[in-house]
């Protein structure tokens, strides 16, 4: 992988983890026009997303600051104890798929682009109804409880499906749930931090093992990570303001287009 290839999945990788098109789907895509694969991909893949952990601490440093304040200054229960609880009961899902179902996911990403561009119609179809919610229900809603936290992260196992957006796929599940739009937005942010932090910290294991070798050179990866963590900054910014003044329906005809461009190019 050149520097420029990873300049340019760094960026994608940046802009689309927290827009909701799918990072995955879109590196998916990236990946198969410029012809990269091989185990490297998985090197970049830790790098890049590792990047983006850090780009959604820089935004959203107020809200993690005053969650880990209220959670280990004290011993009362209070607010953000049960914050943090609700996100941690929402990562169960994903983390059983994760341990007993890790070898079935894998087999998904590097299969072809048929898939992602079904699962991007799907994202688009996600988001449109997205859209219709927040119109439908603005300024009505309550705030995230257990078991709004518990179906959300029921749909972001079923979102490691590459094509299919995280944030989009729980944004929508919140909000048919009956979640205020900002209220599942932020919840939606701060679900995935642990995460993703967890994945990318056993991989590193495994690299530092032994297990995962990787002819990714240095350039790549430290221009690979800084184009994910400028990018991820601007994006995660820009999403929370898109979701705030209702605007997820120009995602949704993009996540169409990409979606019709890789099924034909997967078919092809």
């Amino acid at each position: 992988m050149s520097w420029w290839e990873a300049l340019l999945l760094g960026i994608i990788q940046g802009l689309t983890e927290f827009l909701p098109v799918s990072s995955s789907g879109h590196l998916e895509i990236g990946q198969a026009l410029l012809g990269t694969a091989g185990e490297e991909n998985l090197t970049f893949a830790i790098v890049v997303h590792t990047a983006t952990v850090l780009s959604t601490l820089v935004v959203l440093w107020k809200e993690v600051a005053q969650l880990f304040k209220g959670t280990f200054t004290t011993f009362k229960w209070n607010e953000d104890k049960n914050y943090v609880a609700m996100i941690f009961v929402s990562m169960i899902p994903v983390f059983v798929v994760g341990m007993f179902f890790k070898e079935q996911v894998e087999a998904f990403f590097g299969s072809g682009l048929l898939l992602v561009g079904i699962c991007l119609c799907v994202t688009a179809c996600l988001l449109y109804i997205s859209e219709w919610l927040s119109k439908r229900r603005a300024g009505i809603g309550h705030e995230v409880g257990y078991k709004d936290a518990i179906i959300i992260g029921l749909a972001q196992a079923v979102a490691v499906l590459p094509g299919l957006s995280r944030s989009g796929t729980t944004i929508a599940t919140g909000l048919l749930c009956g979640v205020k739009k900002e209220s599942v937005t932020k919840f939606s942010f701060l679900m995935v931090l642990i995460p993703i932090l967890g994945e990318a910290f056993l991989e590193l294991l495994d690299m530092l093992s032994g297990e995962v070798v990787s002819s990714l050179g240095l350039v790549p990866m430290v221009v690979g990570f800084l184009a994910a963590f400028i990018s991820g900054c601007l994006a995660c910014k820009f999403m929370i303001d898109i979701v705030r003044r209702q605007k997820l329906i120009y995602f949704a005809i993009y996540c169409l287009c990409a979606g019709i461009f890789a099924i034909v190019y997967g078919l092809c």
